[in-house]
């Protein structure tokens, strides 16, 4: 089986696990602000490498976890010889120790009595259950910890993970917490409310630069408008002014709860339909319009795209760019075919469990 060989010890190999659809956007993040070669980038899960390990690595905004990896294969067989392969790859392929001092460093212990937690995230057809592989698992990290450590759940101290997905399988340590993919920002949550990595990955695809205006009209909790705030802070080059609206006043009620822990937003009560804007007045615009299935009858969201879409269209200035999260793609690329603006990208994405797609249009000089 081919799989990564040991990390020199100056710089381990680390992996991401990354929403299904982001991998190329959270690569971009990680070459561009971290300055890290990025190996591999398959189904959710992002190989790369960076000058020097570090807390940098906890803020990046369009991944769900960070590892430090301890072995990885892309070559699995499916079948009961794997569960050898992993117990063995786990006891002499990783160096848990050197690991578990990049680890202390960012993450220093507790003063409580250390704790570890296993976690085996499996997916496929597999003549083994995942219960097989966390057993292997468990018996390849033999020795790893002291015995006055002791198997925890929740907020143990250190967590190794086996994540298996068809022929791949990675195993590394944690370096990331809850709080990477659930932003401490995000106090106010509604139904259907958008993951932060997506937002990151929409508002980085929108590349709104210092100066410039981005408009959210349906802007919900406000989770858009909150990643491209803190974008702006991480590149220090200047902000992005953010404007942002809904029609429900719950939803604004929850955008300014959240958007009150960030920075400032322009927020007002209006309809993406009728949007109070001057003409040419927006340089980006990102939104997450409601999916048919949020609506009262599936048969709205061909009228409610092309009344917004036309709209977006007056107030988005010449070359300006707009970055949208739908499921019914068709219905929104017929909304926008009038408009004649230009696709420059299309992505796949997964959301809660149906299929979804980021698209990228640019609006004609």
């Amino acid at each position: 089986m081919s799989r990564s060989r040991k990390a020199d010890r100056e710089s381990p190999a680390c992996y991401a696990l990354v929403h299904a659809g982001l991998e190329s956007v959270a690569a971009d993040e990680i070459t561009r602000d971290l300055g890290g070669e990025v190996k591999k980038a398959e189904k959710g899960v992002v190989v790369f490498r960076v000058p020097e390990v570090g807390p940098e690595l906890l803020r990046l905004r369009t991944i769900e976890d960070v590892f430090l990896m301890g072995w990885g294969t892309d070559s699995l067989t499916y079948r009961a010889e794997d569960l050898k392969s992993m117990r063995h790859w786990t006891a002499k392929d990783a160096d848990w120790k050197h690991l578990l001092s990049l680890h202390h460093a960012i993450r220093p212990k507790p003063k409580a009595k250390p704790s570890y937690r296993l976690v085996t995230q499996m997916g496929g057809s597999h003549a083994y259950r995942r219960v097989d592989a966390s057993k292997s698992l468990s018996q390849g990290l033999a020795g790893v910890f002291p015995d006055s450590w002791k198997p925890g759940e929740e907020n143990a101290t250190v967590e190794i993970w086996l994540t298996i997905r068809g022929r791949q399988a990675v195993c590394g340590l944690r370096l990331s917490d809850k709080t990477m993919r659930h932003r401490p920002y995000k106090v106010e949550h509604l139904p259907a409310s958008l993951r932060p990595t997506m937002a990151a990955a929409m508002v980085r695809l929108a590349g709104a630069a210092p100066g410039d205006i981005l408009l959210d009209p349906m802007c919900g909790a406000g989770t858009i408008l909150a990643e491209q705030i803190e974008l702006s802070k991480t590149r220090k080059a200047g902000r992005v002014e953010t404007w942002g609206g809904d029609r429900e006043m719950s939803m604004l009620r929850a955008a300014n709860s959240n958007l009150h822990r960030v920075g400032p937003a322009m927020l007002c009560h209006w309809d993406a339909r009728r949007l109070p804007l001057a003409r040419e007045s927006v340089d980006r615009i990102v939104c997450n319009p409601p999916f048919g299935k949020q609506l009262a009858s599936p048969e709205e969201i061909g009228p409610l795209y092309r009344a917004a879409l036309k709209e977006c269209h007056r107030v988005l200035r010449m070359g300006g760019r707009a970055v949208f999260l739908v499921s019914e793609p068709d219905v929104l690329r017929e909304a926008i075919k009038p408009l004649h603006w230009k696709a420059t990208r299309e992505m796949e994405v997964e959301v809660l469990g149906q299929p979804a797609m980021i698209g990228v249009w640019q609006k004609p000089e």
